[in-house]
């Protein structure tokens, strides 16, 4: 009769038993991690899903998550030839984003809560399998940024000038096709009607929406960072410009067709139109760039040879 604890050594030394064990042992930091994560910030995540939900200007965030995980999944075998090296400079940078989670709970301050997550999840990198595992992942990680909301204080210093600047090129082009207008801050009065620029008119979710796209078509269309920097960059300018002159329609509309022309579907679906027109100045700005790019690299032999 075999000896039964020579039996298990036999059985624990099969190739498959031993695949398994390994597997057990890399699965269980990653459930530990999982498990505290959930603890530490499961409040936190729901409220953020809730502002996903309920605040437009914010929404965007649903798209994130999924796409993070996927630009993460696409460095897998990157990672998997990177040999792990765990520091454990990983679990002073977990405890050092817990004590801003702790701050951030006890001031009531969301964002620094909800940024403290971006810090754990990196630092569990770190501890785990290393700093080169980090540099690996740290688009993934960083992109994850735009699913936080900015703070109320900065959100405000951005919305209030965005206002202001689509209420001046709004009256300035009113003033250009000849009617009379007068505008008190954010509040273009006209003959017949009377438009206010408000918070969800300032362009501020629209350039939000487009920095979030311009990130991924940048990564998705060209693997230089030069080219990619400047889609996201030209982004900015594109969204403002082009919610100061759907204001600026707006009031055109308003004026000969009647305050109608200034809500309900006309508001919305004018809302879509220049966003698509946006992205399609952001796609200009991509084939300027590397049609410029192209002509540059043409012109340097000859440069070369008259040198």
């Amino acid at each position: 009769m075999q000896n039964p604890i020579a039996a298990a050594e036999e059985v624990a030394n099969l190739p498959g038993a031993r695949s398994t064990a390994a597997l057990v042992r890399a699965a269980w930091p990653i459930a530990l991690f999982v498990f505290s994560f959930v603890l530490l910030y499961g409040h936190v995540v729901v409220k953020l899903v809730h502002d996903w939900a309920t605040d437009d200007n914010a929404s965007h965030g649903f798209l994130i998550v999924p796409l993070a995980a996927y630009l993460a999944w696409e460095r897998r075998a990157q990672l998997a030839d990177t040999e792990p090296s765990p520091s454990p400079i990983g679990l002073v940078i977990v405890l050092g984003s817990v004590a801003v989670l702790a701050a951030g709970t006890f001031g009531s301050e969301l964002f620094l809560a909800r940024i403290s997550m971006l810090g754990v999840l990196a630092g569990a990198i770190v501890f785990l399998w290393g700093w080169r595992q980090l540099r690996t992942l740290a688009f993934p990680i960083a992109f994850l940024l735009l699913m936080i909301p900015l703070p109320a204080i900065i959100f405000n210093q951005i919305a209030l000038p965005l206002q202001l600047l689509a209420s001046r090129v709004g009256e300035q082009t009113l003033m250009a096709f000849g009617i009379p207008v007068l505008r008190e801050g954010n509040v273009i009065i006209l003959a017949h009607t009377t438009l206010e620029v408000v918070e969800a008119c300032s362009g501020i979710r629209s350039l939000a929406a487009l920095i979030t796209l311009a990130v991924v078509y940048g990564y998705f269309t060209d693997p230089r960072t030069s080219v990619r920097m400047a889609i996201v960059f030209s982004s900015i300018p594109i969204a403002v410009v082009a919610n100061a002159l759907r204001v600026a329609g707006t009031g055109v509309a308003a004026q000969y067709y009647g305050p109608g022309a200034a809500e309900g579907f006309f508001h919305t679906f004018s809302g879509w139109v220049v966003f698509i027109v946006a992205f399609a100045a952001m796609l200009g700005v991509r084939a300027a760039l590397v049609s410029g790019m192209r002509m540059a690299s043409r012109m340097r032999p000859g440069l070369r040879s008259a040198a």
